[in-house]
This record gives structure tokens, sequence and C-alpha cells, in this order.
């Protein structure tokens, strides 16, 4: 099993017509295999964590809620 590394360049990179796109993906969830659309998630993710900006629409997609570790 090959394992995705996320470049910080290409998050850097990346434009909101850029993460639209991703998104759109992820929401179709039409993908050929279950790891294409893995990917694209680990990728959302980590624009979500790096540039939270170009994230705030598609938050959904990422189902991340806040959790309390006390």
């Amino acid at each position: 099993m090959q394992s995705t590394v996320v470049s910080m360049e290409i998050i850097d990179q990346m434009s909101p017509a850029d993460v639209a796109e991703l998104a759109g993906r992820l929401e179709q969830d039409n993908y050929s295999n279950i790891f294409d659309g893995l990917s694209d998630w680990h990728l959302l993710r980590a624009i979500a964590f790096k540039r939270p900006e170009l994230v705030l629409p598609y938050l959904d997609l990422l189902d991340m809620e806040h959790y309390d570790e006390s």
C-alpha cells in the first residue's frame, strides 16, 4: 500500500478554485476506488490546518469536531 505525503508547497499554491474542485470531487463521491477519495479527503484536511480560510465553505466534508480532552 502506498503512503500519501502532502507537500506544503502544493498547499501554499492552491487557489480557492482548486479547493472548490477538490471539494466537488469529494461531494460527488464518484471515485474508482476508495483510496482516491481518501487521498482527496486527506488533502482537504491538510489544507484546513495550513490555510483554513480556503476550506470554510467545505467544513462539512471534513466532519471535524472539537473535543474536550480534559
